[in-house]
Formats: C-alpha cells, structure tokens, sequence
C-alpha cells in the first residue's frame, strides 16, 4: 500500500455498528464521547495550577518561568482552533476529533517523561494540538448529532462536561501530587485519551462519506465559510490555507499575554509591557486587513459578521472569564483570610459545581417558554450578582460558599443557551468552524481570566487586588447582559449579511440536503447523522 492509499485510508470514516446505528437514542453515545473530550481538556486545563509548587522545586525554576506551562497551552489552543475548524470541514470532524484523543494521549506520555521545564512546556504545546483537534469540534458534533429539540439539553451537557473537568482538576491535581508525583498529572491523561479513541471510532457517527466527499460539507472548498465583500475568488482547484493569518494570531495573542505576565513579574524590562502592547495591537490590526483579504480567512469575517455570532462569541469569552477567574482568586482570598489549602479548594469547587448542574437541569427551573436570549440574560445577571457578593463578603467559606453558588448557577445558564444562539446562526456547511470559533473564545477566555486573576493580585495585593477583579468581573458580566442578541436560523448562504457576490455565486447551485439545516432531516441533519 502506497503513502497515498494509506492517507485515504487513514481519513477514510467508518460507520458505527449499526445496532447502535439503528438504535433512537444513539445521539446521546455521541454526545457523550464528545463530553469525554471536554472533560479531559477541562481537567488538563485546571489541574495544571496545583503542580506549579512541585514543578518550580523539580526543575529549579520560578513561578514566572513555570507558569508558560499553562500559558503554552492556552495560546497555541487559541491559536490552532479555527485553522483546525476550517481542516475538519475539510477532512472529517469524526477524524480529526479521534485523532486529536491519540495526539492529547502521546503527548502527555511525553509530559511526564520530560527532563527539563521547557521540553514540558513543549509536550504542553503538543498537548494543545490535540485539545484544538477535540475542541474544535466538540460544539459542532453535538449541534449537528442530535435534534434541534435536544440541542440545548446536549450542547448543557456539554457545558456540564467541561465544569465537572474544571471542578475535578484542583482536587486530582492535589492529590496526585501528594500521594504520587507531579508526573502522574499527566499520566492520568492517557488511558482516558486510549477510551476516548475507542468511544470515538464506534459511537460518533460519520461526518464525511470517504471517496464519495462529504455528507455535509460541500466538496467545492471555497464555499465552506460565506467570503466577505472584496475577498479574492478561488476555485475549488486551488485551495490555500490562511497561513499568514494563523501566524498573525498567534502573535497578537501572544503578546498580549506575555505583556500581562510581565507586568505580573515575569522578569523582564519594564518598558517591555508597552512594547509588547503595542506589537499586540498593531498585529490585530494587520490580522484584520489579511482576514478581509483572504480568500479562506482564519477568522472568517463573512461568518464573524453574521448577525448574531460577533455578539455571541464576545459573550463567550466574558463566561468563560467570568468562570476561571474565581478558580483562580477563590484560593487566594480565602488562604488568606486563613483558611486551609484543602477547605479553599472544597469551597471552590462549588463554583464549578454549581455551573455542570445549572448547565444541565438547572434549565428546568425557568419557564419553559423562555427563550435562549432570556436564559442568557438572566444567567448573566444571577453571574453578576453572585460575583460581587463574593467580592464584599468577608473571605470565609460559610460567608462565599451562597455567591459562589449563584454565580455558577447564572453561568450555567448563560453559556449553554449562548451556544445555542451562536450555532443557530452559523450555516450548516460551517459548523465546524463555529464550533472552533466558540471554542476559541473559550480559551481566549480562560487564558485571560488567569492572567488578568495574577496581575490584579500581583499589583495589589491578595486581598484587595482580588476583590477589585471580582468587582470588574461582575460589571463585565452586566455588560454581557446588554450583548446578548436574538438570532435567526441560517439554513443557507444567501440570507441577509453575506455577500451575494461572495464565491457562494460562483460555484455550482447547492439544493437538496446541502441545504438543510440542523433541524432538517436528510444528510445534512441529525437524522441523517444517526442513520449513518
């Protein structure tokens, strides 16, 4: 067998078995094996705090130095979400979901097995690809799997998935470190990434059909994401990967990043956060004249520009902010006015707690008839409320245990009900990549929520710099009250706020299944996707 008959192989999906094909609930199997994902990547993503200690002793290094561990994953997660989006609508969401299970698995194999700080803050960037292989089409494989009257109880579950992980982190990480060695934080990861492979090959169902091209991706390329006005036409023939764009990402956010740990004390020049600010903005700005240039954005401005999805992903970012900074000032606040390590961190964990059961029965307790804009709303305001609560009250678990409650009840609600929103208004033939760009405003957030949580505690100190974020966070989550918008369903390219002129025109008329929405049935529904 050749390299390229193997290739075709490789990417070749398998159907399910079809006794679990046939069976009516067998979305709920796919659902669960993409919270599998979500949980491990969450897991990984809080676990990695509690070994800080243990990593500095090892290797000999400070904190600001060992803090690139997590910050390496987070940037190249930001950086590698939408490219791998665009691969997936490409290649098969199914393929490179597994795949991302065997890349997430390798790499922490490695992680524990490395011999200096940097060469694990490698394994970690590795372990980032695997994650965005995973992330990027988490959202998008439930959205597109189940009925539209179960996306909002799935994408919760979801949402629920990824809360446990964060939740669990802290907790395993402790003990892992105590009762093991640091090594095991990343050992953990590989037989739950080796079931997370068997899972996937036998209960997601197929998303591309192997010779035949995609079920419900369009083959013609350039019609995977509507272009915005001016971008230069390709055809199907001459595909070409936005690489500059990537590049400008990952720089601007790099740098963005990198000039809050030094303003925290990493140990660089003062004047390096202003240089490094102003690279920030200036790469932003040349990110946005490539992506409008682009013939296959990164960004994908003709679907960020869709009415409702700019909105929905800026509120994505705030939850997920609003979520990760307390993991990571509940801790400070509370060892600090005395409490023990252990009783912090139980305290803690009900944020999260608190956000896995709102995001999957908390629902129940609204009207029924509330609309996903309504839940958004009121999640954002009971977030708000709780958050400032947590900010006035004394620092003692009996008095932030309720706030920390009503704060992860509202987020519970809020980040769910937004997705739903988000992929309500993304075209069918592009879920995957807003799948990706949820997911990357995941990560943008949480990667912001660590580092603005460290500068405000760094520039004044534990207990007022803490509480003073905590008081910014509840305005911010005021203000995501204001950003949620209602969206109307896109079931095809050519409604209002794409480019009619855009390469949709050019190739051939999509009709039939291609067009179908989510809720339709056909190939290019969840009907469709359980019967394969």
């Amino acid at each position: 067998m050749n390299a390229t008959a193997f290739t075709a192989r490789l990417l070749t999906e398998r159907p399910r078995p079809r006794g679990i094909a046939g069976w009516r609930h067998a979305h709920w199997l796919a659902v669960g094996t993409v919270c599998l994902g979500a949980f491990l990547g969450q897991l990984d993503a809080s676990v990695i705090a509690l070994v800080f200690p243990a990593l500095g002793r090892h290797f000999g290094a400070g904190f600001a130095a060992v803090e690139w561990v997590a910050l390496a994953y987070l940037l190249v997660l930001v950086a590698l979400l939408a490219p791998v989006g665009w691969l997936s609508d490409l290649v098969g969401r199914k393929t490179v979901y597994i795949g991302g299970f065997a890349v997430f698995g390798l790499s922490s194999l490695g992680a524990g097995l490395a011999g200096s700080l940097w060469i694990l803050v490698g394994c970690r960037a590795v372990q980032a690809v695997g994650a965005a292989m995973m992330q990027a089409n988490s959202v998008a494989l439930v959205a597109r799997g189940v009925p539209e009257h179960a996306m909002r109880r799935a994408l919760g579950i979801q949402a629920a998935a990824q809360g446990l992980g964060l939740a669990l982190g802290p907790s395993l990480g402790g003990l892992l470190v105590e009762h093991a060695s640091w090594q095991w934080v990343f050992w953990v990861n590989v037989p739950i990434a080796l079931f997370g492979i068997v899972a996937g090959w036998y209960l997601l169902p197929r998303t591309r059909s192997g010779a035949d091209g995609p079920t419900t991706v369009p083959t013609a390329v350039p019609t995977t994401v509507p272009a915005p006005r001016g971008a230069a036409r390709r055809t199907p023939s001459e595909p070409r990967f936005d690489l500059p764009g990537m590049l400008l990402l990952t720089g601007a956010t790099t740098s963005l990043l990198l000039a809050l740990s030094t303003a925290s004390g990493l140990p660089l020049p003062g004047w390096a956060v202003g240089v490094l600010l102003v690279a920030a903005a200036v790469l932003t700005l040349a990110l946005v004249r490539q992506e409008r240039r682009a013939a296959r954005p990164v960004l994908a401005p003709g679907l960020v520009n869709t009415p409702g999805v700019r909105s929905g992903l800026v509120v994505a970012l705030i939850g997920y902010l609003l979520l990760f900074c307390p993991l990571v000032l509940g801790p400070v606040l509370l060892t600090g006015a005395g409490v023990s390590t252990a009783a912090a961190g139980l305290v803690v964990t009900l944020l999260p707690a608190a956000f896995a059961v709102a995001a999957t029965v908390g629902g129940g307790l609204l009207p029924r008839d509330w609309s996903d804009v309504a839940r958004c709303r009121s999640g954002a305001g009971l977030a708000a409320a709780g958050l400032l609560l947590f900010a006035v009250l004394p620092a003692s678990g009996a008095a932030v245990a309720a706030p920390l409650l009503v704060a992860g009840y509202g987020l519970g609600l809020l980040l769910p009900a937004n997705n739903a929103l988000v992929m309500r208004a993304v075209p069918a033939e592009c879920s995957a990549v807003g799948g990706g760009m949820v997911n990357m405003a995941r990560s943008l957030g949480t990667a912001l929520g660590m580092a603005l949580s460290v500068l405000g505690v760094h520039l004044a100190g534990a207990a007022s710099g803490g509480r003073t974020v905590l008081v910014a966070l509840a305005a911010v989550a005021v203000a995501a009250v204001a950003l949620t918008r209602p969206t109307a369903r896109r079931d095809g390219p050519d409604r209002a706020g794409f480019d009619p002129h855009g390469p949709d025109r050019t190739g051939p008329e999509r009709t039939g299944p291609e067009r179908r929405g989510p809720d339709r049935a056909g190939p290019g529904g969840p009907e469709g996707l359980r019967a394969r």
